[in-house]
């Protein structure tokens, strides 16, 4: 694991050049870390390149003040590319992650090889919504978001078969610095980009999952329609669906890239 300075920040990030050309990187949802992807890295390291970071605010990365943008995370991750002398990329980002996918498809699909779009949306919920959560954990704490996260994030059928996964992905928004946690959901909050999908020219995966709550099947299909070349896939899963259904999320991925 490293740390990077750039962009006026600093960035935990682990790269695995595996002797690919392609270079595949991974976006963390909003309240995780970069070790949510264990099982994806594991599964492609014999067939990609693999970029895995710490979204600013979360996990080992640098929590800087204020509120943060997506133009701001997106180019986070151009400077880290830059960094590593990565000129074109996959990229695969959920939820949050999928906004900043979004933007670097809107803003920097020169860079871009194939896009992946997991559990998320054009506009993740509402203005209202946001600001009373961020007035919530500003109030409470992290601890009080992960009860209601496990919830969020798994089927019911997983958090019983699987408690010990689905506390350590709820351990992780616990151990998340507040204001790095903040401004994030401002990241979220402010983004919406559903008048801007078509300027994406890269050939788009969307993954949603059928029991996604948060960013429903609906929000694939309007992505799918929005962007002109892509792709709408469903995994029986609710909104972490690369945890929950792991295998056939990193297959998806892998055909997906190898097209």
């Amino acid at each position: 694991m490293e740390i990077a300075k750039i962009n006026n920040t600093k960035v935990h990030f682990h790269y695995e050049d595996n002797g690919h050309k392609e270079v595949l990187i991974f976006s963390n949802s909003l309240g995780c870390n970069l070790s949510m992807w264990s099982e994806q890295i594991a599964y492609l390291k014999n067939h990609v390149n693999l970029l895995t970071y710490d979204t600013r605010g979360h996990g080992k990365s640098e929590v800087t003040p204020g509120e943060y943008t997506t133009e701001l995370l997106g180019k986070d991750v151009l400077a880290l590319a830059d960094r590593l002398h990565i000129e074109k990329f996959s990229f695969c980002g959920l939820s949050m992650g999928g906004l900043i996918g979004q933007w670097l498809g809107i803003h920097a699909g020169n860079r871009l090889n194939r896009l992946i779009l997991a559990n998320t949306a054009a506009k993740i919920g509402t203005e209202t919504g946001w600001n009373d959560r961020i007035a919530f954990v500003k109030k409470n704490g992290m601890d009080s978001l992960a009860e209601d996260s496990k919830e969020r994030w798994f089927t019911n059928e997983f958090r019983s078969s699987h408690p010990d996964i689905v506390q350590d992905l709820a351990n992780q928004i616990i151990h998340i610095d507040v204001n790095g946690y903040m401004g994030n959901c401002a990241a979220v909050r402010d983004a919406d980009f559903r008048e801007d999908l078509n300027q994406i020219v890269s050939k788009t995966l969307i993954i949603s999952g059928n029991k996604d709550e948060v960013t429903t099947v609906e929000h694939g299909k309007f992505l799918e329609k929005g962007i002109p070349n892509a792709t709408h896939v469903q995994v029986r899963a609710a909104h972490l669906s690369n945890v929950e259904k792991a295998q056939e999320f990193s297959e998806q991925v892998l055909q997906f890239i190898q097209k």
